[in-house]
């Protein structure tokens, strides 16, 4: 299964015997604003759906998409967007126990940032971590499952970021918001603080913590 965040609402590909797929049907089914959709099999129709979510319809908040070959989709919806992966980290304070946040362009974030060519991704992680944050000692814990979500370029490309997510730990207290990067302020935060989305945050990001 994959779920790729278009406009802040999720496309999920899954495979038609996939037993999720039957559990998400039930679920689903009273819900008039989420679609379920068979693929069928040719590429070109995987933009009506994506374009669907991007205009941001109240009619559609979300979409399934159901294929036997649920790598052939994957590859086929990514064959319309450039690639462009990010990588980053999910600190938590070793004595206080909460955890590290960022406030930049008027959205709750995590630390993270684009994977250099040639570069890591653990490295780029524990890198875009301390650019943003000016967090330099952390120890890099277990991956956590890769989020995904599009966008559009100033020149109207079609952009598919991937997100490496890492757990880490540190024990140091003080961090240095990166102002250049529009990074406003950086916090050491409970996770509950973020639970019942009072607080600006991208749908994808919340998937992150609820792992946590």
């Amino acid at each position: 299964m994959y779920v790729i965040y278009v406009n802040d609402r999720p496309l999920t590909l899954l495979a038609k015997n996939d037993p999720r797929t039957r559990a998400r049907a039930e679920q689903y089914q009273r819900e008039p604003t989420h679609l379920t959709a068979i693929y069928s099999g040719k590429p070109r129709t995987l933009l009506n759906y994506a374009d669907m979510l991007e205009k941001g319809s109240p009619k559609v908040l979300a979409v399934d998409l159901l294929a036997d070959d649920l790598e052939k989709l994957w590859e086929d919806f990514r064959s319309h967007y450039r690639w462009l992966p990010a990588a980053g980290g999910v600190v938590q304070h070793e004595a206080s126990g909460k955890f590290l946040f960022i406030f930049r362009r008027g959205y709750w974030d995590l630390p993270k940032g684009k994977i250099d060519a040639g570069e890591e991704i653990v490295a780029a992680a524990t890198r875009e971590v301390a650019e943003e944050t000016g967090l330099k000692t952390v120890k890099l814990g277990e991956p956590l499952p890769t989020t995904y979500h599009t966008y559009r370029n100033r020149k109207e490309k079609r952009i598919l970021k991937p997100t490496y997510w890492f757990r880490m730990t540190t024990n140091q207290d003080t961090l240095v918001p990166e102002t250049a990067e529009d990074i406003e302020r950086a916090e050491w935060r409970d996770v509950s603080d973020f639970k019942d989305e009072a607080l600006p945050m991208y749908q994808s990001l919340r998937e992150v913590l609820a792992m946590l």
